[in-house]
């Protein structure tokens, strides 16, 4: 078979510059990433083996081989894993991120530190090789399978694959270093980087030094799993390479949960909070990346049954005493004391989030920022939960006490400073926060003190309607139905002094009037707004309507057809609308007021950040006003 010559994708070839340049400061780890990939392959045949015990029947004794070679300034790393053949090798090193590679490449922002954390959340840490060599070999053979593959690349935009014989299965990598780089060819060096980050790994990891004296081989880490020792005896700089090596990730970890259960059912955990968010955090399938182990023996990466949705967000490993070796992925679905382990994990680690969030000088609201979003998810989808979750909940405010609505704020931080004769937790949704706190709907809530809660994630269209009330307190949209619960909640002292000026003109109804019946169908209603102290009008939906922005989030994803005509509300202060309104019962008055309205319509649904339905008349109208304002200014 001849050799076939790829071009990588074209942000393949950008990454790779990327990468040598970003990580040059932490160029060692390239070792670290290589012999965590190596790991990973052996633990994968160790688990196929179980139903396919010939996969492994050659050699079972699993290892990484490091190799230096100074005379040809090649460093080998070899390990008896289930190794690759053609198409998995295209894929996997052919390919980054998959689907989510154009994706990534629009968040690199040219900052080493940034971009650094963007690889490392991506998982390409093969392709740190290129940061010491100028080329890579990989030479495969899948388990199983007799025939190897042979690929290679200088990271410069194209890479070669062709068939090759390899005797036993696994993957064989050959850095052919740089000049600069031969400090990777020491064995001294080798030993202090494997010491540093990967001590932890499950299997041997061997150096072959072929010195002058002659070769010999050594055992260079400890070979023992990290979770099965004692917490004592495990540093914190242990823990994060433990971390970088089951997340491959860079970033160190927020929290670190290392607990054992013992009793009805025995297993142990090591979880990890990420410090920042993963790449997939908010991908459709919503999977969890904690790895099951069954007495230290690799299951899947890929379990749903092990922890929910909404915490996908963690990364670890959790290790099962009573879970039989040859668990199959049917079993798992209905396991009874694979359930029993979800329910208790959820619960350690909510409990967790809630002593971090109880600490006044921690800094949980790093951890919300990252995953709150995703949190959440557990107060809709998690009955049993919620009310633990609901009092982990953080969000932004118009509140003055909470540092100018820039400070999270806790349900119950709302609640002990509502106002006298404020019955409900009011609440606003929309897609960004700026765009919230200038909403219109804010302002008679604003003017009287009243604090409101700003949301901006999607998620809070659901949980709410689940929830319905904290400690008795009903969630109220500010956008939704009428403001007369403003009433009952009495006025600042300016506010009143205000309003005792700006008595609204007789005839405004009048205008009210006018307006219902130059918008017919187009509106469900026009009334005088409470809800309003400086815009001139705002859109509202009905009390038993949707929220607005909730429809148009279903809008958006083809889920729904129809909407709901919306309310819209006329300020009586406002100085324009009593200057229209005192032009009533002048000649032509009627269809002046009546394009005014069609105006204040389109005004309402650029604040709401609706899509007019006929641009073309509202540009017209407008072009009308402005000429007609000229035409009495000259």
């Amino acid at each position: 078979m001849s050799t076939e010559k790829r071009s990588f994708q074209a942000e393949v070839s950008r990454l790779l510059d990327i990468v040598a340049h970003s990580l040059y400061s932490e160029k060692e780890i390239f070792l670290r990433e290589l012999i965590s990939n190596a790991s990973d392959a052996c633990d994968r045949l160790r688990y196929a083996a179980l139903t396919q015990p010939g996969l492994a029947a050659e050699d079972a004794n699993f290892r990484v081989v490091l190799t230096p070679n100074k005379e040809a300034r090649t460093l080998t790393i070899a390990d008896n894993g289930i190794g690759m053949n053609h198409d998995e090798l295209v894929e996997n090193l052919g390919t980054i991120a998959r689907s989510g590679t154009a994706a990534f490449m629009q968040n690199l922002s040219g900052d080493a530190r940034k971009d650094m954390a963007l690889i490392g959340q991506f998982g390409v840490g093969f392709y740190s090789s290129f940061m010491v060599a100028d080329s890579v070999e990989v030479l495969s053979r899948k388990a199983g399978e007799t025939q190897a593959w042979r690929w290679v690349s200088d990271g410069k935009g194209e890479f070669t694959i062709e068939e090759a014989k390899k005797d036993e299965r696994g993957t064989i990598i050959t850095l052919h270093l740089r000049k600069d780089e031969e400090e990777f060819l020491e064995p001294h060096r080798i030993r202090h980087i494997v010491k540093k980050y990967s001590d932890h790994i499950a299997l041997p990891i061997v150096l072959h030094d072929k010195g002058p004296s002659g070769s010999r081989e050594e055992t260079v880490n400890s070979a023992a799993a990290l979770w099965t020792r004692s917490k004592s005896e495990i540093t914190q700089e242990q823990y994060k390479e433990f971390y970088h090596h089951v997340g491959h990730s860079f970033d160190d970890p927020w929290l670190t949960l290392h607990a054992k259960a013992e009793g009805k059912i025995e297993y142990t955990s090591l979880l990890f909070v990420p410090g920042a968010k993963p790449f997939d955090l908010f991908d459709p399938q919503r999977k969890n990346r904690v790895r099951l182990y069954v007495r230290r023996v690799f299951i899947t990466d890929d379990c749903p049954e092990l922890l929910p949705g909404y915490l996908r967000f963690l990364r670890g490993i959790v290790d099962s005493e009573d879970l039989p070796l040859n668990v199959s992925r049917e079993m798992l679905q209905n396991n009874p004391v694979l359930s029993r382990m979800k329910q208790q994990l959820t619960k350690r680690v909510i409990g967790e989030l809630g002593k971090k969030a109880g600490e006044p000088a921690g800094d949980y609201a790093t951890f919300w920022d990252n995953f709150g979003a995703v949190l959440k998810e557990g107060i809709y989808e998690d009955p049993e939960q919620r009310d633990a979750i609901l009092p982990l909940a953080r969000f932004r405010s118009t509140g003055s006490s909470a540092g100018a609505g820039e400070d999270l704020v806790s349900l119950d931080d709302y609640v002990g400073r509502m106002k006298p004769g404020q019955e409900a937790i009011y609440y606003i949704t929309g897609d960004a926060l700026e765009a919230l706190k200038r909403s219109p709907q804010l302002e008679g809530f604003r003017a009287r003190g009243i604090e409101v809660l700003l949301l901006t994630d999607p998620v809070d269209e659901f949980w709410i309607p689940t929830v319905g009330a904290y400690k008795e307190k009903p969630l109220k949209s500010v956008t939704r139905g009428g403001a007369a619960d403003l009433a009952k909640i009495a006025p600042a002292e300016n506010e009143k002094k205000d309003a005792e000026k700006e008595k609204p003109a007789g005839n405004v109804a009048s205008l009210i009037a006018i307006f219902k019946l130059a918008l017919g169908e187009a509106v469900k209603d026009v009334r005088l707004s409470e809800r309003l102290t400086d815009s001139a009008v705002c859109l509202v939906a009905d009390e038993g309507d949707m929220d607005m922005h909730l429809e148009r989030l279903l809008k958006q994803h083809q889920r729904l057809d129809n909407t709901a005509k919306r309310i819209l509300e006329v300020n009586p202060k406002n100085s324009l609308i009593q200057r229209l309104a005192a032009t009533i019962g002048q000649d032509g008055a009627s269809d002046q007021l009546g394009e005014f309205a069609w105006l204040f319509l389109d005004q309402a649904r650029i604040l709401e950040g609706e899509q007019l339905p006929d641009p073309t008349a509202f540009a017209r109208r407008l072009a009308l006003l402005l000429e007609k304002g000229l035409a009495k200014a000259a």
